[in-house]
């Protein structure tokens, strides 16, 4: 059994650090890494260079150019952090850099780390740039006891999440460069997060043929073809609200069609429409059932237009990741430690994000999510304008996860 006192001291160490703790999560919202278009090899040599201040020397694995041009990316350097201390089991503390464009309505620079009324704002500093901070500061506090420990952490920080991961972390462990026993994931504090969603992309371009506005019966409107295939998709979204999950947090499958590209002028009937979809999976369903069942619906809805086509493309195919008891350990001591910390329950949930956690759940790896962050993504203005952290939330996560790898490692 730990003594509180040394959970004391973990604490403090934290407390007494925190001003430079911040100025880290500054440093790194200050490097852009717009993905797209994913120029972001400066950022992890930034991080590289602040870790090494620390005495944390980091590992640089550049993916190869061609593979990261392939990908649609510029260029992409993973880092891992190695601390073995002894026998025992291999914790890996996982968070991307990558981050969507800031877009327009900031109130702050996005690239600035202001900090206003106890809160940095920034793109990517509640998503995840922050848990690059929490878990330095973590495995920092946990190694300034100076006390024995057993095992070992591994830091993994990655940069093509929201591409899905495939050369992040799906890329070390196709490697062979990590395999932890356990994995802890970027999250917020108020929840801790056992299973998440998978995600289907696709592209669905649909050819008719062009005409004149003035004979249009002279061509084929792949416009109203796409509206066809429109209707059938959003009925087909209905019927997935009859289709629970089991999983807390998280509910039924859905459907979203997120960009429409067509047509080359008013006055003349659309040639070719091309869609893009998102369908989100709960842990229950089998992907493999649910393309099908989609293009099936594209398909049949296609057909009903004479002389129109159809071509469909997956984009992405991210699982979704399932319940595993074998996390029991590292939730268990995130509860128990989240609670005495900031003082509520911290319960355990899905959520209908898809993250990189899925990766590492397909290698057997048991895993959690957990960070600094708010009780809900919209808080946090993750993907919005004025994205932000409060810092006290930074602040009482790394304890919470450093007394958790005490206890595990201690």
């Amino acid at each position: 059994m730990t003594s509180p006192a040394l959970y004391q001291a973990l604490d403090a160490w934290i407390d007494a650090h925190f001003d430079e703790q911040v100025r880290f999560l500054q440093e790194l919202v200050r490097v852009p890494t717009d993905t797209p278009p994913g120029h972001n090899a400066p950022h992890a040599e930034r991080t590289a260079d602040l870790l090494a201040g620390f005495g944390l020397p980091a590992e640089k694995h550049p993916v190869p150019a061609d593979e990261v041009r392939a990908y649609g990316l510029q260029s992409l350097t993973n880092l891992i952090v190695r601390r073995r201390y002894g026998e025992g089991p291999t914790i890996a503390l996982n968070a991307h850099g990558d981050v969507v464009p800031p877009g327009e309505g900031w109130t702050h620079d996005p690239y600035g780390g202001e900090i206003v009324d106890g809160r940095l704002y920034g793109r990517a500093a509640a998503v995840s740039k922050s848990d690059f901070s929490t878990y330095t500061f973590a495995v920092r506090a946990l190694e300034s006891l100076g006390r024995p420990l057993k095992g070992g952490v591994e830091l993994i920080f990655t940069y093509d999440e929201e591409f899905g991961g495939e050369l992040g972390p799906g890329w070390l462990l196709r490697q062979g460069l990590t395999r932890p026993d356990y994995l802890l994931a970027a999250g917020f504090s108020y929840q801790v997060v056992t299973a998440h969603n998978g995600c289907l992309q696709m592209e669905v371009t649909v050819h008719g043929v062009m005409a004149h506005a003035a004979i249009p019966d002279t061509g084929v409107d792949a416009l109203q073809g796409a509206v066809r295939i429109l209707n059938a998709l959003y009925a087909q979204n209905e019927r997935y609200k009859a289709l629970r999950s089991q999983v807390p947090g998280i509910n039924h499958p859905y459907l979203n069609v997120g960009r429409i590209e067509g047509g080359t002028n008013t006055n003349v009937v659309p040639g070719k429409v091309v869609l893009r979809l998102d369908r989100r999976m709960i842990p229950e369903e089998n992907p493999v059932e649910v393309e099908a069942e989609i293009r099936r619906v594209i398909t049949q809805a296609a057909a009903a237009v004479p002389g129109l086509t159809v071509e469909i493309k997956r984009l992405l195919l991210a699982e979704a990741w399932k319940p595993d008891a074998r996390n029991a350990p590292l939730v268990q001591a995130l509860q128990r430690h989240g609670e005495m910390v900031f003082g509520e329950p911290i319960p355990t949930s899905g959520t209908p994000l898809y993250t990189d956690v899925r990766l590492f759940g397909a290698q057997g790896i048991p895993a959690a999510i957990y960070g600094a962050g708010p009780r809900t993504v919209r808080e946090s203005n993750a993907k919005r304008a004025d994205e932000h952290i409060v810092l006290e939330d930074l602040r009482r996560a790394t304890q919470v996860v450093a007394r958790t790898l005490l206890d595990l490692l201690g």
